[in-house]
């Protein structure tokens, strides 16, 4: 999953980041509630664990932005607070999760992974699916029908993200956003320079091209055309 995590404790935080990449999960971080509320309004991301008291903009108010805006991403607020009432203003605020500080690891983990299947059916998965098009995500293979497709891990990401958002079409800053998360000054053209990687990789001779160009906008997975 990708996951945002906003936590101005930044040893609370890079212990949240390590744990959750171990788990492999794809995790970007922010340390003040303005920062993190851009970030998610990117929605470009499938859990976000938000702390409740930050810098500029507390938890609570972040999960009301969030769902002001109508976005999907599942959100788990952290807080020392432990009281009923507190809990049901969290809950109220839009947080589809709670855990008190201090908490397990382990705790962390299994709520993360129940938010994804709650969320994200193809989360609960080992397989994403389209027509032919198949990513294993317990061996990092792809392949199309009986073809195994030999990707680098930058056109793995590229491929799982439009797998992900079958349908829709993505902006190439989106794109960019999700792709190359952790790399700055990265340029949008490198999107356009992927998505040639990839239907080289992707498309035999007679098969259709299921990534669609829209034009002025960025790429859209056809899921009839696999």
């Amino acid at each position: 999953m990708r996951i945002l995590v906003v936590e101005d404790d930044k040893r609370l935080a890079r212990l949240i980041e390590r744990v959750l990449r171990d788990e492999r999960h794809t995790v970007d971080v922010a340390y003040d509630g303005e920062s993190g509320l851009d970030l998610l309004l990117q929605g470009t991301y499938d859990v976000a664990i938000i702390d409740w008291m930050l810098p500029g903009r507390d938890g609570p108010s972040i999960c009301r932005a969030v769902r002001a805006a109508r976005l999907p991403t599942a959100l788990l607020l952290l807080t020392a607070r432990g009281q009923i009432e507190d809990k049901v203003l969290g809950f109220e605020s839009g947080a589809d999760d709670y855990l008190v500080k201090p908490f397990a690891f382990e705790e962390l983990l299994a709520r993360i992974r129940a938010l994804g299947r709650r969320f994200s059916p193809n989360l609960g998965n080992d397989e994403l699916r389209a027509g032919a098009l198949v990513l294993d995500l317990r061996t990092y293979t792809a392949r199309r029908g009986e073809r195994r497709l030999d990707l680098t891990p930058t056109e793995w990401r590229l491929l799982e993200y439009l797998l992900r958002n079958a349908g829709q079409t993505l902006t190439r800053q989106q794109i960019l956003d999700y792709v190359w998360s952790f790399e700055h000054d990265v340029q949008p053209q490198m999107v356009d320079v992927y998505i040639s990687y990839l239907r080289r990789k992707l498309n035999a001779p007679g098969e259709p091209d299921p990534i669609v160009t829209v034009r002025g906008i960025g790429y859209r997975l056809e899921v009839d055309r696999v």
